[in-house]
């Protein structure tokens, strides 16, 4: 029995960063119209920030204009503009998601006749959460009519032994239990080099020439027959398109941390992802998952080279994703997302500890795209994604300086004046946080909107309710994250590497020891900080206290909101609900199952292990002696 099919190469060169690759016009055909668009965006947020630094100059301005004034103005510049530029997408797709705006393609059902593979990189992941989505999707595209369509393939890069050999054997029992051994496959690499980018591509240079496009999940993902076809019907239907990104939405949320995540993803996230569709137009993003690319075009275009003189950056490139979207569009295929098209699903870390992990790797990986922001060829858009992915990191030791240097400015503007702009510094303070609210409000808007959304979501009142909640929360986390992100680019700046650990996915269940190695130095800082506003003055402790009392309680608000329990008693009490958990999707009950029925198989396995290890108690009958005179 074969565990993988013949090989059907496909070469897939290295690219050369610095080449000035001819960019061809074919994918901007598909997406015309987006010029004014991007007008619109950058001039709005321009303007933005201009009035922002306006009113931020007349604050400065008493007392003189020193070095510490224009540091500030400078922080402040780049920040309100990083504020703006989301608000003006949201905004965007707001209107779009009002007008119920680019949906329509998805929704005739297609019929398809190309080949797919279905990829699911995994490394050191529970081998019956892989088989219970390879399960799940395969037993739904066999409902459709439609399996004989596509291949899954498990590419594992795991190094622990006992994990390799679970996921090996499953998937050979899966195999025989579905009658699909020519339909779903299992190879593990000897060599996990360049870790998932190198994973995709050694499976493209052996077996994509067989197939027209390949889908990416992750460990955590899962996607409908329904989409699945949609997407592979759009491939079909535009010959120039290279990759379509869907928007997953998060289910599956346990932990209080991981349900506040899946609402706010629920809520917030279509009108993001709208806006930012809106402008892109063919010079779209990648992420790495949840996403059908066509094979060829990837040989062809997005074979990564090791990046060198780089210093803390150099080495293999970490956060493949960005920078394949961005070859691709050099090659001259279209990148676009598909956010009107439901059927995409992921998994939401269970703790703010869980997170803070992640996002170091991602951390380290978008800072290195600093390096890679001046290659050949690109798109001016690629390397807009690109700087946004570095800021998005970035930002937080910019805030961090800001917060310090605004402490500077308001004692030397006391010392100098007896009072700072309190009336101004209000006005300034609340435009700042309406332009980050903005969003969020518009999100839950465009869902109270619909009836039956907002059933789905427990009624207006606690969609309401929940929105109040999760910006609080979300407000209480902001400073632990701006010091964990801040440490994250400092380490990377130094050289240290994040590794490849697993990533926790289930129980996120914080103990007092971790809660207080991890968060301890923030409690200290929120301390310290709120002691020193204080003294400062009583003022600047009243703008400063969300900052301190997020600090000074992220050991309770960590540990609490890892807790599965609250995240019950909250889905009991129909708080943070979303659709898909009100209605989950068949294709999410079935997964859910089916890791179930997995689990409790390897726990069965597991008990039987034990008992043929542990020692076999041999009881002896006592001897009966007889007296010799009996």
């Amino acid at each position: 029995m074969r565990i993988m099919p013949p090989r059907t190469p496909l070469a897939m060169p290295v690219q050369d960063l610095s080449a000035k690759a001819p960019r061809s016009a074919a994918g901007a055909r598909l997406m015309a119209g987006v010029a004014w668009r991007r007008a619109v965006l950058l001039g709005t947020t321009l303007a933005l920030t201009l009035v922002g630094c306006a009113v931020m100059a007349r604050l400065l301005g008493p007392g003189g204009f020193g070095p510490v004034d224009a540091a500030a103005l400078g922080l402040f510049a780049v920040l309100f503009a990083w504020v703006a530029f989301a608000f003006v997408s949201a905004v965007a797709g707001f209107v779009l998601m009002w007008r119920d705006a680019g949906l329509e393609p998805w929704r005739p059902q297609p019929v398809i006749f190309t080949r797919t593979a279905l990829l699911l990189p995994t490394y050191n992941e529970d081998p019956g959460r892989i088989l219970a989505a390879v399960q799940a999707i395969h037993e739904e595209l066999q409902a459709k009519g439609v399996a004989e369509l596509y291949d899954i393939f498990v590419l594992s890069d795991t190094r622990d032994a006992a994990v390799a050999e679970a996921e090996v054997t499953g998937v050979m029992r899966l195999r025989l239990r579905l009658d699909a051994a020519e339909r779903i496959f299992y190879r593990r690499r000897p060599l996990n080099l360049d870790r998932k980018a190198g994973n995709i591509a050694d499976w493209v240079k052996a077996h994509g020439g067989a197939y027209e496009s390949m889908i990416i999940l992750d460990a955590d993902s899962l996607m409908g027959a329904d989409t699945i076809i949609r997407l592979t019907a759009a491939m079909e239907r535009e010959p120039q398109t290279g990759l379509i990104q869907t928007l997953p939405t998060i289910i599956g949320a346990q932990t209080l941390f991981a349900r506040v995540q899946q609402f706010a993803g629920r809520l917030y996230g279509p009108i993001i992802a709208l806006g930012q569709d809106w402008w892109s137009g063919a010079e779209g993003n990648y992420w790495g998952h949840n996403a059908i690319i066509r094979t060829r075009a990837f040989a062809a275009c997005a074979g990564l080279p090791h990046v060198e003189n780089a210093g803390p950056f150099s080495g293999h490139i970490m956060s493949h994703d960005f920078v394949e979207a961005a070859l691709l569009r050099r090659g001259g295929w279209a990148v676009r997302m598909a956010a009107g098209l439901g059927g995409s699903y992921e998994e939401s870390p269970p703790s703010l500890i869980d997170m803070a992990v992640r996002d170091r790797r991602w951390c380290q990986g978008n800072l290195q795209h600093s390096a890679i922001l001046g290659a050949g060829g690109l798109h001016w858009v690629s390397r807009l994604h690109l700087a946004r992915g570095v800021l998005a990191y970035l930002t937080a030791p910019l805030w961090l300086g800001f917060l310090l240097l605004g402490g500077l400015v308001w004692a030397e503007q006391a010392r100098a004046s007896g009072a700072a702009g309190h009336g101004a510094a209000a006005w300034l303070f609340g435009a700042t946080m309406g332009l980050l609210l903005a969003p969020k409000v518009l999100g839950a808007l465009a869902v109270a909107r619909g009836a039956l959304a907002r059933r789905a979501c427990g009624g207006g009142a606690r969609l309401a309710l929940g929105v109040l909640a999760e910006n609080l929360a979300s407000a209480l986390a902001a400073p632990v994250m701006m010091l964990m992100h801040s440490r994250a680019v400092f380490d990377v700046l130094r050289g240290r590497d994040a590794g490849w650990a697993t990533q926790q996915r289930d129980d996120g269940r914080l103990s007092l020891r971790t809660a207080w190695a991890r968060h301890r130095v923030h409690t200290g800082l929120g301390f310290a900080a709120g002691a020193g506003a204080w003294l400062l003055d009583p003022a600047f402790f009243a703008w400063s206290s969300p900052i301190v009392l997020g600090l000074v309680f992220s050991i309770p608000l960590s540990m609490l909101s890892s807790r599965g329990d609250l995240g019950r008693a909250c889905r009991e009490a129909g708080l943070f609900l979303t659709p898909e958990e009100t209605t989950p999707p068949e294709i999410a009950v079935r997964a859910a199952a089916l890791r179930a029925a997995y689990a409790a198989e390897a726990a069965h396995r597991q008990e039987i292990a034990r008992l043929m290890r542990a020692p076999v108690p041999c009881h002896v009958p006592a001897v009966q002696r007889t007296p010799a005179y009996a």
